[in-house]
């Protein structure tokens, strides 16, 4: 095919702006699916995206248009999330594309994933296509949204579309502009082969499926093709292109987005980012592949039942073709057996991912407290990670420890300054700047502690901000804090699971608040628990757990005082050896009370 005549762009936007209406409508413009196929949010295959209303995965998919010039073009989208913590998801599609439309709510006007996404896609030199979303609705604000994409972007005022996604206004307009704007691909057929993997996903007959942008060369069924990370060979049995599933083509040329099936079973040999080759026509350099973004936020999962523990390996091998940013490995826990340590982009892709693992591959999981890594100088000069902290080493053999900082930029109406600013200073956050996109909205830049967000900053945000606020940061560097372990012992014995990682300041707080918590929620035994939290090998919070009582002398009915004492002394007695060989069971609600902390 011509390569004038595609064109490869993706929909960029904060989360609920309506980047999968806009989708639906653009695929019924074409008619690419017959009115059967078509629902809502056709895009969001997932049980789970539907219920939620976000898009998780990036989805890709070819449409084919006639424009008003009689030629027909070939339209690959490619759709991605907008939630803060799918960030890589979007920069992976970026890197398969030429241009994004860039969609802003005009009700909610630029929100923070808004600039994020809109610099990631200016970094990647991407063509960018301002549009105003929702524009027929009462309470849009068309005019002052304008100003803040022209402040953003900078871009001229007839530059901008108006649309709704839901009503189809506008639609005819962004066809054009994707026409006209956005660069055809180089027709670069002739060169060395060269495909970037932008996603894969596993198929039960076909091993893994990679998803490839072509940019040089071409690929047909009978090669073999080559990956520049390992160097393994696979030949090609299949390749195509994506309507809404998979559809076999004789060849993708340069340009094309597409598909690959080669009967790859060994699931470590697909690495998004990585460049595939053939040994017909094999390239020497690979292609520049998108920044590898690494996991802040760790937490272990482990199977209720023992018995699943390979299950969730393969579960976790599976979802990581899907998911390239989580990073897993094994663990053992004395409270808990055997399960993995995994790395998540935040606390959204953790609850996903769980969701994802109890429903997809019918797993019961218990899940500890979520804690970021830290970086640990010991005096001996040796300098470690610590992505839990039941591996950090004793207060005496430390240094000084060091924390994740984040640069963070929240995107507010000016009313809600004063409680933004309160909230980030109780989270130990340093004040950067202020800037006045418009003169109703405002966007703040501060330095916080990523250890003090990960629980429940968002949450308080968007409640002290009348859900008006929208946050986004990125890793700035690891500074020197004042932090100490936490240990919670339950009966005597330490809970690896429960230890936290928190700022000396706060540490007496967090104890004594963590163990009252566990006391409503840890169930009573035939013997009294103590629940204990313990600061550089000191107690400094206890409570008990009363025991639960049988009523030994409800049998004698009045009689000498003698019979009863007797009675309970021997109660006492099988007590006190209850309690030297009793073991307490610690339910998930009760690993998860650390979070329900509220540590201001």
């Amino acid at each position: 095919m011509n390569t004038e005549l595609i064109r490869n762009f993706c929909i960029i936007a904060h989360i609920d702006h309506g980047k999968s209406t806009l989708a639906d409508r653009l695929l019924e413009e074409t008619k690419t699916l017959s009115d059967s196929e078509m629902k809502d949010q056709v895009l969001d295959s997932m049980d789970l995206e539907r219920e939620r209303g976000i898009t998780i995965k990036s989805h890709p998919i070819q449409m084919k248009y006639s424009h008003r010039d009689g030629k027909i073009y070939t339209l690959n989208l490619i759709d991605t999330p907008g939630h803060v913590d799918f960030s890589y998801e979007v920069s992976r599609s970026l890197a398969a594309c030429e241009g994004a439309l860039l969609l802003v709510d005009a009700a909610q006007g630029v929100e923070a994933q808004t600039v994020s996404n809109a610099y990631l896609a200016i970094e990647n030199n991407l063509t960018l296509i301002p549009i105003i979303n929702k524009v027929d609705l009462p309470s849009a604000m068309v005019d002052e949204v304008r100003i803040q994409i022209m402040e953003l972007i900078g871009c001229q005022e007839n530059e901008i579309i108006e649309a709704s996604s839901k009503s189809g206004l506008g639609i005819e307009n962004i066809f054009s502009e994707i026409i006209n704007r956005i660069e055809p691909p180089l027709d670069n057929s002739n060169n060395k082969c060269k495909a970037l993997i932008f996603d894969s996903m596993y198929d039960n007959y076909k091993g893994v499926i990679p998803y490839i942008r072509v940019f040089d060369g071409v690929l047909k069924p009978g090669m073999t093709a080559k990956f520049f990370s390992h160097g393994k060979e696979y030949e090609i049995t299949e390749i195509g292109h994506f309507v809404l599933d998979k559809v076999k083509t004789n060849e993708l040329r340069s340009g094309d987005v597409g598909y690959l099936v080669g009967s790859i079973r060994d699931m470590a040999h697909i690495q998004p980012g990585d460049t595939i080759t053939v040994s017909e026509n094999e390239a020497n350099k690979a292609l520049p592949g998108y920044k590898k973004i690494k996991p802040m936020v760790y937490s272990g999962l482990f199977p209720a039942d023992a018995d699943d523990y390979d299950q969730l390996r393969q579960a976790l091998e599976k979802l990581k073709l899907n998911d390239a940013s989580l990073e897993f490995s094994p663990e053992t826990s004395e409270a808990l057996g055997f399960g993995f340590r995994c790395g998540f982009l935040g606390l959204l892709h953790m609850e996903i991912i769980q969701e994802r693992l109890e429903r997809e591959f019918d797993l019961d999981l218990v899940t500890t407290t979520p804690n970021v890594i830290y970086k640990v100088h010991k005096r001996s000069g040796e300098i470690f990670v610590v992505e839990t902290p039941a591996k950090m080493p004793d207060s005496g053999d430390i240094s000084k420890i060091l924390e994740p900082i984040v640069s963070a930029e929240i995107l507010t109406p000016k009313e809600y300054i004063g409680s933004i600013m309160t909230l980030c200073q109780k989270k130990r956050g340093v004040y950067k700047n202020t800037n006045y996109l418009s003169p109703e909205k405002v966007q703040l830049h501060y330095n916080l502690p990523l250890g003090e967000i990960i629980f429940d900053f968002y949450d308080k945000l968007k409640s002290i901000t009348s859900g008006y606020a929208s946050f986004d940061y990125e890793l700035k560097e690891f500074s020197e804090a004042k932090l100490q372990k936490l240990n919670i012992l339950i009966h005597g014995e330490p809970v690896d699971a429960l230890s936290t990682i928190c700022h000396a300041d706060d540490a007496y707080h967090r104890g004594v608040a963590l163990c009252s918590k566990l006391k409503e929620l840890i169930p009573r035994q035939m013997f009294e628990v103590a629940i204990q939290a313990s600061l550089n090998n000191r107690i400094i919070a206890r409570t008990t757990v009363r025991a639960l009582k049988k009523n030994v002398t409800a049998k004698c009915y009045g009689g000498d005082i003698t019979r009863k004492r007797k009675l309970w002394e021997k109660q006492k007695k099988g007590k006190k050896r209850m309690k030297m060989i009793g073991k307490v069971e610690v339910p998930q609600e009760a690993l998860l009370a650390v979070l329900q902390v509220d540590n201001n």
